[in-house]
C-alpha cells in the first residue's frame, strides 16, 4: 500500500518522450471522495480493524515534484528507462489493549517511511500503455505520536510491478506488484520484539534479528468516469521464512489487507502536461 495508490488513506518509475495518454493532462486536479478498508493491526497479527475516512484526491504533475498514484515524489533524475525520485510509506498506530497478543505492551505509534526509489523500466508498450518496472524503494521509518519521534530503523523492497489496461476498449487500469522485504533488527524488533519486562508465560522474551522479511503482492485496479475517479486495492503478504517468524507476537503466516475509493475532481488547471503516465 504505497501512499500513491490508497496508502495515503492511511496516515494512508531529458524526461520521458510522450505521456501514453492520448491527450496532454492537467499539470494539476482536485477532488474529494471517501475510501474504505480493512488491514490487520500489524503484518503477522490476527486482528484487524475496519476504516472509513475522506479521501482528498490531489494530483500534481510537475517537472521536479509530482503527486500521483505512485505518492510524493521529488524527481531527482529521469531517462526514458531510468527514474530516481524519494517514496513515503506509512503504516497506522496500534493500540495494545486491543490486541491480545500485545496485551501489557506500549502501543505501537504510527510511522512514516521515507527514502530513495530507483525505478527501471524493463518494457513498454506505448500505444497498449503497458509497462513493466523494476521498483528498488529503499526506506527508513520513523515512529511519532507527534510528541516523541524515534527512528525504527530501514526497509528495503524490491518489486516487479506491472501497470497495463485489461480491458480492450482500455478503460481500466490495472496494476500488479510483488516482491520480498528485507529490513534491519531495529526495524523487526519495533513490531516483533518482546522485552524482558513485558514477557509473559505466553509470550516469551524474543530479540528480533534483521533480514528476510517476508514476500508481498498488491493488485490494484481503477478507472475515470468523466470527473468521477474510483479504484480499489489487495495486498497478500506471506511470512513464511521470515527471520522473526518464531516471534510470540506473529499469530498467523500471512497477512491481507484490502480497500475501495472513489473521489470526485471539483477542480483541474487550464495548463496541460505531456507525461507518461500509463497507470492513470
Amino acid at each position: 500500500m504505497r501512499a500513491g495508490t490508497l496508502a495515503a488513506a492511511l496516515l494512508a518509475a531529458g524526461g520521458f518522450a510522450l505521456s501514453a495518454n492520448a491527450e496532454p493532462l492537467p499539470k494539476w486536479e482536485l477532488g474529494l471522495g471517501a475510501t474504505a478498508f480493512t488491514l490487520p493491526d500489524y503484518r503477522g497479527s490476527d486482528e484487524r480493524r475496519g476504516y472509513v475516512w475522506p479521501l482528498p484526491f490531489f494530483v500534481y504533475r510537475g517537472e521536479s515534484v509530482r503527486v500521483d498514484r505512485q505518492g510524493v515524489r521529488g524527481i531527482f533524475f529521469e531517462s526514458d528507462r531510468v527514474q530516481f525520485d524519494f517514496s513515503i510509506y506509512g503504516t497506522p498506530p496500534v493500540d495494545s489493549s486491543k490486541n491480545q497478543a500485545r496485551q501489557g505492551m506500549p502501543d505501537l505509534a504510527p510511522t512514516l517511511e521515507i527514502g530513495p526509489l530507483v525505478t527501471i523500466t524493463l518494457y513498454r508498450d506505448r500505444p497498449a500503455q503497458d509497462q513493466l518496472d523494476l521498483r528498488l524503494p529503499m526506506r527508513y521509518a520513523i515512529a511519532t505520536d507527534f510528541s516523541h519521534a524515534h527512528g525504527a530503523g530501514w526497509v528495503f523492497n524490491p518489486q516487479l510491478a506491472l501497470n497495463t489496461r485489461p480491458d480492450l476498449r482500455g478503460r481500466w487500469n490495472l496494476g500488479v506488484t510483488t516482491g520480498p522485504i528485507f529490513a534491519t533488527s531495529k526495524y523487526h524488533e519495533y513490531y516483533y520484539g518482546v522485552d524482558p519486562g513485558f514477557a509473559t508465560p505466553d509470550r516469551p522474551a524474543y530479540s528480533a534479528r534483521g533480514g528476510y522479511s517476508g514476500w508481498m503482492g498488491l493488485v490494484s485496479l481503477s478507472r475515470r468516469y468523466g470527473k468521477l475517479w474510483i479504484g480499489g486495492f489487495a495486498r497478500y503478504d506471506s511470512l513464511s521464512g521470515a527471520v522473526f517468524e518464531d516471534s510470540p507476537l506473529v499469530r498467523r503466516s500471512f497477512s491481507w489487507m484490502a480497500g475501495i475509493a472513489g473521489a470526485w475532481i471539483i477542480a483541474e488547471s487550464d495548463r496541460k502536461v505531456d507525461v507518461f503516465e500509463p497507470y492513470y
